[in-house]
């Protein structure tokens, strides 16, 4: 793991795409922090990461759009499949070096705080809560542009179907508001997200048996609730896309508040979507 943790953190740094990410940013931030915290005078540093949590949709397809699909473009994928390193260690190395890239922008963001102490008071509990939650949410985004990667052979492939992913689970809480609330709806929206959740099984493992099973039970799941008992639909589409909201999950620590189930749930994310890229690599490496 430490070879490819090596390499993929050389690379990023060669090719100046670390350099660009980090740049912008700063920037980007810096920008928000001079308005909100130094000109208005704001003492709460977790304002101004609430209002850039859309950076990652437009920088982290930047970073993570070649860990995997130029691996595949060039076929130097086959080294790796062929080595003795683990799926696990070749997945893990990769996030580890991008998370690192990521981690020196937090880590100059870790200053803020201190700067604003030069002027006034400063609450750090919450500050650095924000903060925190902000790194668990980039992490996250990481892992799924990781997985989103090693689906495809074209960087540029990997980073419009990264940004369009990140795009929707941004507007995910609002695009659930527009459905009708009622039960039949709610049936049809889960429904094409099992139909959704098995062609993505599909794409992974090329197994038409394993989709087909999966598409049955998790419709005919759905199908038995429903004709047994259709009010639990109620109002459940806003519920679920809120639940499953990655920005949403921001909200208490942009709030002030440290929420453990909000740790838990990045975390979750990023395991989840560690997982799935393992097994993508997995799949190549046996067929």
């Amino acid at each position: 793991m430490l070879a490819i943790y090596k390499k993929e953190l050389r690379s990023y740094f060669t090719s100046m795409i670390g350099y660009v990410f980090i740049a912008f940013f700063l920037v980007i931030i810096g920008i928000y922090f001079m308005i909100y915290n130094l000109m208005f005078g704001f003492a709460n540093f977790e304002y101004s990461l609430s209002t850039v949590t859309f950076i990652f949709v437009l920088l982290v397809p930047l970073l993570t759009m070649r860990l995997m699909s130029e691996e595949n473009k060039q076929k130097t994928d086959q080294l790796l499949l062929t080595s003795p390193l683990t799926a696990r260690s070749i997945i893990w190395g990769k996030f580890f070096a991008v998370f690192t890239i990521f981690g020196i922008v937090m880590a100059i963001v870790c200053t803020y705080p201190l700067i604003m102490s030069l002027y006034g008071s400063v609450p750090y509990g919450s500050a650095y809560g924000s903060i925190l939650g902000f790194t668990l949410l980039g992490g996250a985004y990481l892992a799924m542009g990781l997985f989103i990667s090693s689906l495809t052979e074209s960087q540029v492939i990997a980073a419009v179907i990264s940004f369009v992913a990140f795009l929707f689970t941004v507007l995910m809480e609002g695009f659930a508001s527009i459905f009708p609330t009622d039960n039949k709806t709610a049936y049809t929206v889960f429904t094409v997200i099992v139909l959704l959740i098995c062609l993505l099984l599909y794409r992974m493992m090329h197994n038409a048996t394993v989709s087909l099973v999966a598409g049955v039970v998790g419709i005919g799941g759905l199908t038995a609730i429903y004709m047994l008992k259709p009010t639990l639909f109620d109002g459940s589409v806003v519920k679920v896309f809120g639940w499953l909201s990655v920005i949403s999950r921001f909200d208490n620590f942009s709030s002030g508040i440290f929420d453990l189930s909000g740790v838990i749930y990045y975390l979750s994310i990023i395991f989840l979507f560690t997982f799935l890229s393992m097994q993508v690599i997995k799949k190549r490496r046996w067929s």
